[in-house]
C-alpha cells in the first residue's frame, strides 16, 4: 500500500500520524517454513538482512509491512547508510555488513496473523493488534500520534524526513496508492560554501553545478553537488563570481567522490550560497536545489547554523 503526496496535514480524530522513515520498504512474511523478506516490488531480500530475517514471534503465521532503517553518524535514519546492503545476496557478505551497519525493522502495519486475513480491517484495529505482538527488539512498532501538525513541526526540527498521515478507517490495499495514506516530506534551506564548480557536459565554461561544503572544526567538509535550480541567469551570475577564485587543489578537508571530482574546477572557499534539500543530518545533501547567493554571509558565519 502506497501513500499519496499530501497538500495539508489532516486534523481530527479520524487520522493517525507516523514518522516518515528514510529507509527501505520491506514486507515480512512468516510461515512454518520460516520468514521471507520481500521488497516493495516483491523481490526476495531475505539474505540482505540476516539480523532481521527471523521473526521475533518464531514460526507464528504473520505478514507485516514496515521500513528497514539504519542511523548515520548523526543519529538520523539515512537511506544511503543502507545502500551497500540492499542488494547483497552472499550470506558471508551480509553478515559482515550487518556488523558494520546495524539495521532495525520499523513495523507499522499487520495484514495477516495466525492464518487470519486482517487487511480488510480498519487501520485502528490493525494497529491495536500490532501493538499487542510485543515487538521491541530488532523489529519495533513505531509510535503513532494523534496530532499531525505537531508531529510535522517536530520532525522538521529534528531533521527527519517527514510524516505519513493515515485514515483510521482505511483497509490495507495491496499494491495501491491511495489518499487514505498521505505523505509529507520536508524541504530544508541552509547555506553552504562553494568549493568547486562543474561545466555543462560538452562545454568548458557553462557553469552547470556547484560542489558545496560545510565549515566545521575539522575544515570544510564536502556535502554534495548541486545542479538543480541553476538556470541560464544563475549560471551567468555564478560564473562571474567564481571567475577570480580558481585554485589548483580541492579546498575540502575530506575526499570528494571521484564521480563528483571529475571535471571540477576548484575555487577558494569564499562564496556562500543557499541550498534547499530533503532532510537534515546527512553526510550528503539529498535532492538539493540551488536557491541563490548569500552576499550577506561569509563562510565563518555558517558555524552558527550547525
Amino acid at each position: 500500500m502506497l501513500a499519496t503526496k499530501g497538500t495539508h496535514v489532516p486534523e481530527g480524530s479520524g487520522w493517525s500520524h507516523e514518522v516518515k522513515w528514510d529507509g527501505v520498504r520491506v514486507l515480512a512474511d512468516t510461515t512454518t517454513a520460516g520468514t521471507r523478506l520481500l521488497s516493495r516490488n516483491e523481490n526476495a531480500v531475505t539474505a540482505a538482512w540476516p539480523e532481521l530475517n527471523r521473526s521475533p514471534l518464531g514460526a507464528r503465521d504473520l505478514l507485516v509491512d514496515g521500513e528497514v532503517i539504519a542511523l548515520n553518524a548523526r543519529g538520523v535514519p539515512d537511506f544511503r547508510v543502507l545502500q551497500m546492503r540492499m542488494h547483497v545476496r552472499s550470506a558471508a557478505t551480509a553478515a559482515r555488513l550487518a556488523e558494520q551497519v546495524q539495521a532495525t525493522y520499523m513495523v507499522f502495519d499487520v495484514m495477516r496473523l495466525d492464518g487470519r486475513d486482517l487487511s480488510g480491517l480498519p487501520l485502528s484495529e490493525r494497529r491495536e493488534i500490532l501493538a499487542g505482538l510485543g515487538l521491541d527488539s530488532t523489529w519495533q512498532v513505531p509510535v503513532a500520534y494523534d496530532d499531525g501538525p505537531m508531529l510535522l513541526e517536530a520532525t522538521l526540527a529534528q531533521g527527519l524526513e517527514g510524516i505519513v498521515s493515515k485514515r483510521l478507517t482505511s483497509p490495507y490495499l495491496f499494491g495501491q496508492r491511495t489518499k487514505n495514506w498521505l505523505k509529507f516530506a520536508h524541504r530544508h534551506r541552509r547555506s553552504y560554501v562553494v568549493g568547486g564548480w562543474r561545466p555543462q557536459e560538452g562545454t568548458a565554461d557553462r557553469l552547470a553545478s556547484l560542489l558545496v561544503g560545510e565549515p566545521t572544526p575539522a575544515g570544510l567538509l564536502y556535502r554534495g553537488r548541486v545542479g538543480s535550480g541553476i538556470g541560464d541567469a544563475a549560471s551567468r551570475q555564478l560564473s562571474a563570481l567564481v571567475a577570480g577564485l580558481g585554485c589548483a587543489e580541492s579546498p575540502f578537508a575530506d575526499e570528494v567522490p571521484r564521480g563528483d571530482a571529475a571535471g571540477t574546477f576548484w575555487v577558494e572557499p569564499q562564496l556562500v550560497v543557499d541550498v534547499e534539500t530533503h532532510g537534515l543530518g546527512y553526510d550528503r545533501l539529498r535532492q538539493p536545489s540551488y536557491c541563490g547567493v548569500r552576499a550577506d554571509l561569509r563562510p565563518a558565519d555558517l558555524a552558527e547554523q550547525s
